[in-house]
């Protein structure tokens, strides 16, 4: 059976940390890859002129507020390529914008998370998310 990875988009240190803390508690079995901001992100997913795209996770957690691309535009570029179009993308942020909200919808988010305060309920969401997304969900 293939690897079953994650990719999770996220900038912030200490979130990054909970968020793998929580995947690796919940052993759901996943193998977590991060990176730190969109151009890396898109890298991965679609390849670049010098990189060849990552074999296709199963799961994107996509931050928002990215450095070098934001995670609205790269929710734009992965819905805009065949490839990556029905890649399961839910958007695990701190931003209670309702605009963001809206966009992240609009442009094909599959979910729309906010990132809670509290550590425990931090673990509790992000373990709630793997176990949907990759136990629950049947993606196409």
């Amino acid at each position: 059976m293939p690897e079953r990875t994650i990719l999770l988009i996220e900038d912030n240190e200490d979130d990054r940390m909970l968020t793998e803390r929580a995947f690796r508690r919940s052993n759901l079995g996943n193998t977590l890859v991060s990176v730190s901001d969109g151009e890396a992100a898109l890298r991965y997913l679609v390849g670049d002129d010098t990189h060849e795209p990552e074999p296709l996770p199963v799961l994107v957690l996509l931050d928002l507020k990215l450095p070098k691309i934001d995670g609205l535009e790269v929710l734009r570029r992965i819905r805009s390529t065949e490839r990556t179009a029905l890649l399961p993308v839910v958007i695990l942020t701190s931003s209670s914008e309702q605009e963001d909200m809206t966009q992240g919808y609009t442009l094909g988010a599959n979910s729309y998370v906010r990132k809670p305060v509290d550590s425990d309920e931090f673990f509790r969401a992000v373990r709630d998310l793997g176990l949907y997304w990759l136990l629950l969900n049947e993606a196409p």
